[in-house]
């Protein structure tokens, strides 16, 4: 098989277990699904899927020569999550709303009821094995450290977002290097590059008021969607259009829901009121300390620039907001 990626450009699959993953239902669902969300709320043209993103971080750990089961683990990272991206945490969980746990949480329960274990029983892979991060430090690990997972989405989201142009994404490949089991950049100069392209991604489009008003209205539409029975549980785990198709066929006959459906749709104006609001909504905010390799010694960046360690500090706290519409 062969496979045109829009960042990492055409890549040989030949694995059967990945392809044979790569066709099941759970992984097609994945292609239903907008990697940053709701799609009224940022241009057409950065649509891109969670399947892409999925299938970026399966190639970029092939890429750099990680072992079949930690691709295996990058290709289904993400299969348990909710339509419009992190909404689950604000739909079924507040409480994750800073940190964005809902779709670990689940992730195992979740995959156990898809064919995926089947898949991998059949080609000798233990499934829990498969599941746990710790086995696999270079797709997955916690802020601030790079990780497959992480780079992959900012890499993506930059390109669609006209952020970084192509031959910018080729120039910060070839300046990782793996040194024990994590992510090293070769120069400071693009080791700074991206964790400050990081930073603003992080200010203008997941923490920011956008990422707030976009998952708190969708949050609200649905969780009364739920309510009133127009939408079941399991189209949460459908696709982002199945959904909004209900949406708008029960927010005909149903005032409140109509409401509630131009908030999410963008067509109501808004301002900040911490005094009188509407929505009350935090955002995980996200912040690097990417690792440099200088003169044969690694280094984070916050051992170079000590203002990065203020910015760490700062940029490492979940973001508040306090949203009045102008109805």
């Amino acid at each position: 098989m062969i496979y045109r990626d829009r960042i990492y450009r055409k890549v040989k699959i030949e694995e059967p277990v990945i392809l044979e993953l790569i066709k099941s239902p759970v992984l097609q669902r994945l292609k239903g699904l907008h990697q940053l969300g709701h799609i009224a709320w940022y241009p057409q043209k950065v649509f891109h899927t969670r399947f892409e993103h999925s299938m970026g971080v399966f190639i970029l750990l092939k890429k750099f020569n990680a072992g079949i089961e930690e691709q295996i683990a990058g290709l289904i990272h993400d299969v348990s999550h909710t339509v419009f991206c992190h909404a689950g945490d604000y739909i079924f969980s507040s409480g994750s709303q800073k940190n964005h746990t809902f779709q670990d949480n689940i992730h195992k329960k979740f995959v156990s009821k898809t064919k995926i274990p089947k898949i991998l029983e059949k080609y000798g892979f233990d499934m829990n094995s498969i599941l746990d991060d710790r086995n696999f430090p270079l797709k997955e690990k916690p802020l601030p450290d790079l990780c497959a997972d992480r780079i992959d989405y900012f890499l993506r989201d930059a390109f669609y977002l006209k952020e970084f142009s192509k031959k910018e994404i080729e120039k910060i490949l070839n300046d990782f290097e793996i040194i024990n089991n994590g992510w090293v950049f070769k120069t400071l100069k693009i080791g700074k590059k991206f964790a400050k392209k990081f930073k603003r991604m992080n200010n203008l489009y997941w923490s920011g008021i956008r990422a707030a008003l976009m998952f708190g209205t969708v949050a609200e539409a649905i969780k009364y969607g739920l309510k009133k029975k127009y939408l079941k549980e399991k189209d949460i785990f459908s696709t982002d259009n199945t959904v909004l198709r209900k949406l708008n066929r029960f927010s005909k006959k149903d005032c409140q829901l109509n409401l509630l459906f131009e908030r999410m749709q963008k067509k109501i104006s808004w301002k900040i009121n911490k005094k009188d609001y509407d929505l009350h909504v935090f955002t995980k905010s996200r912040a690097i300390d990417p690792l440099i390799k200088i003169n044969d010694e690694i280094k984070r960046i916050s051992e170079i620039d000590k203002n990065w360690t203020k910015i760490l500090k700062n940029e490492s706290k979940p973001k508040e907001y306090f949203i009045k519409f102008n109805e």
